[in-house]
C-alpha cells in the first residue's frame, strides 16, 4: 500500500473512532458522571447516599462516631458503618438530624465498641461501595450483608441481600444519636409482623424536631425484641431510647426489602407516603425512578467542558446544588411549623432547610434560572414562616428557627424573585415580611436603626462589622422592593440604611473597622486577625462585603487604581506560618478564602474598575484549583448547595456579584458549549470558541450576533433564549 493511501486508512479510521467517542459520551447519562462522594472527605461534610431533589428523605450511612468531620454522619476516612439513617444536612457545619437509624446484623459478628455507643458496626471498604443520584451499595463485611439504598421524595428503601443464618436481624433504633441530636420523645408500635410505626421526637441544633414513620417490611419478621432503654417491652413502648430488633431465619442471597415512609406532622402522613411513593416493594423499580428523575433535573445544562474530570465535577455539582431546600410537608399538606404546631400548606409543598447566609449569594440566583416553578415554592415557604412567627427565617430547618448566622437573607430571595417576573405568591404579604424582619429589635437590629451600626460587645461574638455590612446590603433590597411598590417613604427609608456600611468604614486603614457605642473606631486592629467582630471571616474577607453600592466602595476607598492595588493585595498577602487560621478560613488564595461565602463575589470586583483579565485570571485560577474530582474535593463545607452554584456560574463564565439586582458578571468560563434547557420552554446557549487551560482570557463577546460591550449579562437575556459566544485568548484583552 502507497504511504499516501495508509494515511488515508489511518484517518479515516481515526475520524471513525473519533466520532464513535463522541456518540458514546454524547449517549451517557448524565447522572453517570455525578460522584456523590465529592465532599465526603476534607472539610465538605456531604454524604453520600440515597435522595431525590430536594426531598425529605436523605438515606445515608452512618461511621456512627461523633465529631466535626462525620456532621453529615459519613466520614470517607472511616473504616466502619453504624447503619442508614434517614435524614441528613448536606455540606453543613451543624451536627443534627440522623433519624431513623437501621442496621441489618448476624450471628457472623457481634463485636461492640465505645466510640459508636455500643451500637452494632461493621467494617467496609471502599472497593466494595458505589453510589450515583438516588442510589447507595455497600457490603457490610463483618456480616457478608449487602446493603443498598434508594429514595423517593418522602420516603427511603432499603435492600438487605443476607448470607444463609438463622439468626440475622434488622435493629431499627430511635434512641440513636449523633453530635448535637438528642432524641426527647420516641414511639414504637408493631402493627403487624411486617409493619411497624411510630415517632422519634429530638433536640439538637433545632429545637423541636418530629419525624413520623411507617415501616413495612418485605418478609414477615419471625420475632422481635422491642426496647425502652434496655428493658424488654410488648408491642408499643414510648420513651428517649427505644430500639426494635427484627428476627429472621434467612438463605443465602436473600433479599429483605424494608421501607420507611416520613411525615413531620402524622404517622398517618407517613402511611400515605408509602402508600403513595412506595406502594410495592420493588427496590429496582424506585432505584430507576430515582435515577430518572435525577437525570431529568441534571439535563436543564447540557454541557462539554474542557475536560472529563471537569464534567464530572459539573454535574456533581449541580446535584449538589439540589440537595436543600428540603421537603417539608406530607401528601396531605400538613407540617411541623415553626410555631410547634401542625400547620398545612394549602396549594404549594411547605420546604425547609433554608442555609440563608450562605445561599442568598449563588444556590437561591441559580434556581431562579434552572427552577423558577420550584422557587415560588421556597418564598410560599419562607412566607409561611413568617405566618407561623412573626419573621422571615434566618437558618430553618424542620420547621424550626436556629437563628444560626447573621442578616434576614430571605429578603434578597424573595426580591430577586420578584424582579425575576418570579411573582405566583402574595406580594403584599411578602413585603410586609420583608420590612417588618427588618424592623424586629432582636439581633441588635434595634441598635443598628439606632446608631447606624452595630458596636462591639467585649462580652460576646456579636459579629459587629459583619452583621452591620449584611444588614445594610438587606436594606437596599427593601428599598428596591418598596420603589417597585410605589412605597417612596419606605424606599427612601431603607435606602439610606442601605448606606450604614459607610459608618464602619476607616479611611485611615481603609478597611471596615469595629466601631465602639461611643462612635470610636477600636485601637489595637489587625485586617487579618480573626476576631469576634467578623462573621467566621476577618476583615479582609469582608471588606468586599458591600454587593449592592460597589461604586460607592471602590470611590470611598481612593478610586480605581488604590481599589485594584487592595484587590491585588488581597489575593497576593498570603497568611504567615505564624497565623492562626480557624476551621472555616480555607482554600486560601492570599486572603481570599473560598471555603467560606463571604469572598465569594470578590473575584468578580476588578470588572467594576475595567480590568476584566484579572477576574478572568483569578476565576480560573480558583475554578481550577478549589474543586476535585475526589472524596475531598470541596474546600470548605458545602453549605447547602452554594459552593456549588458558585462553580456551576462561575464554570458556565458568569455570576451574581449582587445577587438581587438580576445581573451577572462575567469571569472565565471554562466550558466548551452549554445548552440551558429552560423551564419557560426557551434554551440558552453558550458557545466558548478557542477555550484552553492556557486560553483564560475573554476576547469577545456576543450575544444573538450582537457585540458585547460590558463585563455583564442581564437575567432577562437568559430567560428570553438564545445565544452567547465568547471567544477566548491567551492575553488579556479588555472588552
Amino acid at each position: 500500500m502507497r504511504f499516501e493511501n495508509a494515511l488515508w486508512v489511518v484517518m479515516i479510521i481515526l475520524s471513525i473512532f473519533s466520532c464513535n467517542e463522541q456518540e458514546q459520551i454524547a449517549d451517557k447519562k448524565l447522572t453517570a458522571y455525578v460522584n456523590t462522594f465529592i465532599g465526603t472527605d476534607g472539610p465538605g461534610n456531604t454524604y453520600p447516599g440515597a435522595t431525590v431533589p430536594y426531598g425529605m428523605v436523605q438515606l445515608s450511612p452512618d461511621i456512627g462516631v461523633p465529631g466535626w468531620d462525620r456532621i453529615a454522619g459519613y466520614f470517607y476516612q472511616d473504616s466502619i458503618i453504624s447503619g442508614f439513617s434517614h435524614t441528613h444536612l448536606t455540606g453543613t457545619g451543624a451536627g443534627d438530624l440522623y433519624d431513623i437509624l437501621v442496621m441489618p446484623t448476624n450471628s457472623w459478628f457481634n463485636e461492640k465498641i465505645k466510640e459508636n455507643s455500643f451500637k452494632p458496626f461493621s467494617s467496609f471498604s471502599h472497593d466494595k461501595e458505589e453510589a450515583s443520584p438516588g442510589y447507595y451499595r455497600v457490603d457490610l463485611l463483618d456480616y457478608g450483608i449487602k446493603a443498598e439504598l434508594t429514595a423517593t421524595q418522602r420516603t427511603g428503601i432499603h435492600r438487605y441481600t443476607f448470607p444463609k443464618d438463622s439468626l440475622s436481624q434488622i435493629h431499627i433504633d430511635l434512641g440513636y444519636a449523633l453530635n448535637w441530636d438528642s432524641p426527647t420523645d420516641t414511639y414504637f408500635k408493631v402493627v403487624n409482623n411486617n409493619t411497624i410505626e411510630g415517632y422519634r421526637k429530638s433536640t439538637g441544633w433545632a429545637k423541636d424536631q418530629r419525624v413520623y414513620f411507617t415501616i413495612q417490611l418485605s418478609k414477615d419478621f419471625d420475632s422481635y425484641e422491642l426496647y425502652n432503654n434496655d428493658t424488654l417491652v410488648k408491642s408499643s413502648t414510648k420513651g428517649k431510647n427505644t430500639k426494635i430488633i427484627l428476627n429472621y431465619n434467612t438463605k443465602d442471597k436473600e433479599q429483605i426489602i424494608l421501607k420507611t415512609g416520613l411525615s413531620t406532622a402524622t404517622i398517618k402522613g407517613s402511611k400515605k407516603s408509602l402508600e403513595i411513593e412506595a406502594p410495592d416493594f420493588d427496590f429496582d423499580k424506585y432505584r430507576q425512578k430515582a435515577d430518572e428523575i435525577w437525570e431529568e433535573q441534571l439535563q436543564k445544562i447540557k454541557v462539554t467542558m474542557l475536560t472529563e474530570e471537569q464534567t464530572s465535577i459539573f454535574y456533581t455539582m449541580l446535584y449538589q446544588s439540589m440537595l436543600a431546600p428540603t421537603l417539608l410537608s406530607d401528601h396531605d399538606g400538613n407540617y411541623k411549623g415553626a410555631n410547634d404546631t401542625i400547620m398545612k400548606a394549602d396549594g404549594f409543598e411547605r420546604y425547609d432547610t433554608f442555609s440563608l447566609w450562605d445561599t442568598y449569594r449563588a444556590a437561591h440566583p441559580l434556581y431562579t434560572i434552572l427552577h423558577p416553578v420550584k422557587v415560588t415554592d421556597f418564598i410560599k415557604s419562607m412566607l409561611a414562616h413568617y405566618k407561623e412567627t412573626g419573621l422571615l427565617p434566618v437558618w430553618s430547618m424542620q420547621g424550626n428557627e436556629t437563628n444560626m448566622m447573621i442578616g434576614y437573607h430571605a429578603v434578597p430571595v424573595i426580591v430577586d424573585a420578584y424582579f425575576k417576573g418570579i411573582r405566583d405568591f402574595d406580594v403584599d404579604l411578602a413585603y410586609e415580611a420583608c420590612k417588618i424582619s427588618a424592623m424586629d429589635n432582636a439581633r441588635e437590629i434595634d441598635v443598628y436603626r439606632e446608631l447606624g451600626y452595630i458596636p462591639v460587645d467585649e462580652e460576646n461574638e456579636n459579629w459587629s462589622v459583619s452583621k452591620t455590612l449584611e444588614y445594610a446590603y438587606d436594606d437596599w433590597c427593601i428599598a428596591q422592593f418598596a420603589k417597585a411598590l410605589g412605597k417612596e417613604g419606605d424606599y427612601n427609608y431603607f435606602l439610606k440604611r442601605s448606606e450604614y456600611w459607610r459608618n464602619v468604614y476607616d479611611s485611615e486603614s481603609t478597611f471596615m473597622r469595629p466601631k465602639l457605642e461611643n462612635g470610636e473606631f477600636i485601637k489595637d486592629f489587625a485586617p487579618k486577625e480573626y476576631t469576634p467582630y467578623f462573621c467566621e471571616s476577618n476583615a479582609w474577607q469582608y471588606f468586599w462585603s458591600v454587593p449592592h453600592n460597589i461604586e460607592g466602595l471602590i470611590e470611598i476607598t481612593g478610586g480605581n487604581k488604590r481599589f485594584e492595588e487592595k484587590l491585588d493585595s488581597m489575593f497576593s498577602l498570603n497568611p504567615s506560618p505564624m497565623d492562626k487560621l480557624p476551621i472555616f478560613s480555607t482554600g486560601m488564595t492570599g486572603q481570599y478564602a473560598h471555603g467560606n461565602e463571604p469572598s465569594h463575589h470578590v473575584g468578580y470586583l476588578y470588572n467594576y474598575i475595567d480590568k476584566p483579565h484579572k477576574t478572568q485570571k483569578i476565576i480560573r485560577k480558583i475554578l481550577e484549583s478549589q474543586y476535585k474530582n475526589t472524596p475531598d474535593g470541596h474546600c470548605g463545607n458545602e453549605d447547602c448547595g452554594q459552593m456549588s452554584s458558585w462553580y456551576i456560574f462561575s464554570a458556565l463564565g458568569f455570576y451574581p456579584v449582587n445577587p438581587a439586582q438580576g445581573v451577572y458578571s462575567f469571569g472565565s468560563p471554562i466550558i466548551k458549549e452549554a445548552k440551558l434547557n429552560l423551564e419557560n420552554g426557551k434554551t440558552f446557549e453558550i458557545k466558548v470558541l478557542n477555550n484552553s487551560k492556557e486560553n483564560m482570557y475573554i476576547q469577545s463577546i456576543t450575544l444573538n450576533g450582537e457585540k458585547v460591550n460590558t463585563t455583564k449579562l442581564h437575567h432577562s437575556d437568559i430567560m428570553s433564549g438564545g445565544k452567547l459566544v465568547i471567544k477566548m485568548g491567551n492575553q488579556p484583552n479588555k472588552i
